[in-house]
């Protein structure tokens, strides 16, 4: 693998750093940099998604004739490395990286159409309905039901831990639509309106004091069979499909870096009282960059996998499950490093909307928060032992 850029990719490389320059607002790098989630609040992260669509830049995953920017590995790598660098806002993560590439793969023309501008442009912002009660790693058991009614499903139960729900205007979402002997055929993937009679959204206040994530519920809402995503009964083929992009189809190594590198900083100051001096935290900030390392490589080559038209398959458990264990490592050094300041813990985030001088300087503002959030890494996107199951079935033949 070549890892030194020739001069049309040094070329690039200037023009992402003079975008960015221009469309990076500072009130989005200090929200950016004062958000512990991976979500960015929808005012920040749309804002960013609406530059990005005007360069023909809004989705670097997706195939050239939906909108993407037809990048090679190299460009694609450069891109989310300037941008990680440079502290941008995250996108509309489950309309670009997750619904968009299954509307791509097996939406109607008319689906293709009619979404796929409106994620692109920021009009449309989407949550994932998934996860139920009881319904989590065992995904397949779900209960949620759309029943048929002409030329409508009727859709009953509930969803949980719904990412910005409160804030989304659209849902894809899993339902049972027969039952069978196999869970797993009875499943379609269907595309809601949220502003749909029936629709109820309950608050969920994370360990972290955060409002990110929701209980959703569905009292006989009508959604349109035009609305159902490929053949009744497929979804969980779908669902799968997603999971591999929600899991494994992004450069989250910069991320970490750029992660590692504000705690090492920490480290290194009057702070946290030269943190960096203990044996044990430059042992671990050593071991934590050696990890990284290691998650970009593979990223790399899943990257120019992807280029190729293929799906990231199982290797994108790997990548979930290294990034989750290494997010983690880096929030549980943060923690660390900062000590007893640690326990000055802001609730109610948005951070960067507070009203009053917090106790916490501004450095240290989002380390707990982020080690509090960072808990549910190994969680969401599927559990750490389930990713090692898919690796163990798919790649190891167990």
């Amino acid at each position: 693998m070549d890892l030194s850029f020739n001069a049309e990719e040094r070329a690039f490389q200037s023009k992402v750093r003079g975008f960015i320059a221009k469309n990076l607002t500072e009130e989005m790098k200090r929200a950016t940099a004062l958000t512990p989630s991976v979500f960015s609040d929808p005012d920040i992260g749309m804002a960013w998604q609406r530059a990005l669509h005007a360069q023909g830049w809004g989705a670097p995953g997706w195939p050239v004739e939906y909108g993407g920017p037809d990048w090679t590995p190299a460009q694609r790598w450069i891109f989310e490395t300037e941008c990680a660098r440079a502290g941008v806002p995250n996108v509309n993560v489950m309309g670009v990286k997750m619904v968009g590439p299954v509307i791509i793969g097996f939406g109607s023309p008319e689906q293709k159409n009619f979404y796929l501008p409106r994620i692109l442009s920021g009009e449309d912002y989407w949550c994932q309905g998934y996860s139920e009660p009881g319904s989590g790693s065992d995904l397949s058991s779900l209960k949620t039901r759309a029943v048929r009614d002409g030329d409508d499903y009727v859709i009953n139960g509930t969803k949980i831990w719904t990412t910005h729900a409160h804030h989304a205007n659209r849902m894809f979402a899993l339902v049972r639509t027969s039952d069978g002997p196999r869970q797993q055929d009875g499943i379609s993937f269907i595309l809601i309106d949220m502003k749909t009679p029936g629709i109820t959204i309950r608050p969920i206040l994370t360990i972290g004091g955060d409002h990110e994530v929701n209980q959703v519920f569905f009292d006989d809402v009508r959604v349109p069979v035009a609305n159902r995503v490929g053949e009744e009964g497929k979804g969980w083929t779908y669902g799968k499909y997603l999971l591999e992009f929600e899991r494994g189809a992004g450069i989250a190594s910069a991320k970490l870096r750029e992660g590692l590198k504000a705690i090492a900083d920490l480290a290194e100051s009057d702070l946290t009282g030269r943190a960096i001096d203990s044996p044990d935290i430059a042992t671990r900030i050593a071991e934590v960059e050696v990890d990284i390392d290691a998650l970009e490589m593979t990223e790399l080559r899943v990257l120019s996998a992807l280029q190729t038209g293929q799906n990231p398959g199982a290797v994108s458990s790997i990548l979930k499950l290294r990034n989750s264990e290494i997010r983690q490592a880096v929030t549980r050094l943060g923690a660390d490093v900062i000590g007893h300041d640690a326990l000055a813990v802001e609730p109610m985030r948005p951070l960067y909307k507070l009203n009053h001088e917090p106790a916490t300087p501004e450095e240290m503002l989002t380390v707990m928060p982020e080690y509090l959030n960072g808990r549910a890494y190994t969680i969401f996107g599927g559990t750490s032992e389930i990713q090692r199951d898919i690796i163990a079935k798919m790649m190891l033949g167990i």
